[in-house]
């Protein structure tokens, strides 16, 4: 028996807005932050999970992790994840807390960091990591991790059961292409973001078709003619028929008629597909976009959505409306990995591929697991996930790519427990002496514009 005896939350942040890592349409300057929650326990394990968020207002998921975290505090491990369903379901129903909910914004951030560290502990326990512990369930285990309520009139325990059973003869031969590190194709944005010069764009695009990557994203929707020239660029680099693919994104910038005549001017880039063109939550939008762009005079140009997408009733009716080509829940935002396995069951059954969001501090620590649990488990068909290269070097055991594939984490856990060093260096507001927020270099964020 492992028992729960306290926890500990940091609120940490990396200086990304300085060089405009992550700068995109919508988001011009983050700060790539992590809403950290640790949990302590009798025995020599501890639980680690984070949060994603790009700066200001970090603070105030950290302080929702405080609310949620007391609700296992005392309790034994064994306990909470005998009947996964439930504790996630018990996480979720405090009834004040509810109000400010229910099951999104800050509080389902905050229990994305509490659950994950949940799975973590877990994990280091079982002495496996989270995308083993997966593999290794029955179906009828898989789906008692999952709280099915809102969701049944798309997907019913029973249902998930069968969609599991169906591909359970090939899931040996999965795991064994997850152990040689050939379950997750990557893919790449670290030369697209908004920011970035077109020097910077152009040297860097180099670099990762030299390192084997053939799906590259880039950043739009900042002006029309500087993105006709950043994609021109692109497609001049990676190509139209050599096999390389071309995504485009825009971070909720536009409404659904801009969208529509955006990606219309964009068309003859053949982009696989625009991401996130309009509100996350305009379900009936992202429908309108998706049947709008079937049919541009250069092919069809799919729909991506889901980093901020914030729980499975979004997913289900994005799913339902038809509105998707691809998925791409996120591993915080929606409350842990017992929703996103939710989410991931949805999409098999309306036969949408899942591509998590990765684009950020600590997200493909976490994501490697998830699409490999999609791989091995769910579809049984390989897709792609985003690899950024930034801020892995502050991590235990650091996401990695090799031969455009992802490394398969092995290490007992979920990967994302942080070097105490990094933790303390990038704290906030920090301690004097100890902090980079507390130095001369912080000023010009601290004390300069916000944007």
């Amino acid at each position: 028996m492992v028992k729960i005896t306290g926890f500990s939350t940091r609120d940490v942040r990396f200086p990304t807005s300085l060089d405009k890592t992550g700068s995109d349409a919508m988001n011009a300057a983050g700060d790539y932050s992590a809403g950290y929650c640790i949990f302590h326990t009798d025995s020599d394990h501890e639980g680690h999970g984070m949060t994603f968020t790009i700066g200001r207002g970090n603070e105030i998921v950290c302080a929702a992790i405080t609310l949620l975290a007391p609700l296992v505090v005392g309790k034994d491990l064994d306990d909470l994840t005998s009947n996964w369903g439930q504790t996630w379901r018990y996480l979720v129903s405090d009834s004040q807390l509810r109000w400010i909910g229910p099951e999104k914004g800050v509080t389902h951030l905050a229990l994305g960091a509490v659950v994950n560290a949940l799975w973590d502990l877990w994990a280091k326990t079982l002495g496996k990591p989270v995308w083993r512990i997966v593999a290794d369930m029955t179906p009828e285990e898989f789906v008692r991790c999952i709280d099915f309520r809102y969701i049944t009139d798309a997907l019913t325990p029973e249902e998930a059961i069968a969609l599991l059973k169906e591909v359970e003869p090939g899931k040996q031969e999965r795991i064994r292409d997850a152990e040689r590190s050939q379950a997750v194709p990557a893919y790449t944005t670290s030369a697209g973001w908004l920011g970035y010069s077109e020097d910077k764009m152009k040297a860097l695009l180099g670099e990762t078709l030299a390192q084997g990557y053939r799906h590259f994203k880039i950043k739009v929707g900042g002006n029309l003619e500087d993105d006709k020239r950043r994609l021109r660029i692109a497609r001049e680099a990676i190509g139209y028929d050599r096999g390389n693919i071309l995504m485009v994104d825009a971070n909720q910038i536009w409404s659904v008629p801009e969208a529509i005549t955006w990606m219309q001017e964009l068309s003859e880039f053949q982009p696989w597909f625009i991401e996130e063109p309009t509100s996350p939550d305009d379900i009936l939008g992202h429908a309108a976009i998706k049947k709008a762009l079937a049919h541009t005079p250069h092919g069809p140009i799919g729909v991506a959505t889901g980093e901020m997408c914030q729980n499975r009733v979004i997913f289900k009716q994005l799913l339902q409306a038809g509105a998707l080509t691809v998925l791409q829940a996120d591993a915080c935002r929606v409350g842990g990995v017992n929703e996103v396995l939710a989410i991931l069951l949805l999409a098999r059954k309306f036969g949408v591929p899942i591509v998590p969001h990765s684009g950020g501090v600590g997200l493909p620590e976490y994501t490697q697991h998830l699409s490999t649990i999609d791989y091995v488990v769910v579809s049984g068909v390989k897709s792609v996930l985003e690899y950024v290269d930034h801020l892995h070097e502050h991590f235990v055991n650091p996401s990695s790519v090799r031969e455009g594939y992802y490394v398969t984490p092995m290490e007992p856990g979920y990967s994302v427990q942080m070097k105490g060093e990094s933790m303390d260096r990038f704290a906030f507001p920090g301690e004097e002496g100890k902090s980079w927020w507390r130095g001369e270099e912080a000023k010009v964020i601290l004390e300069g514009p916000r944007i």
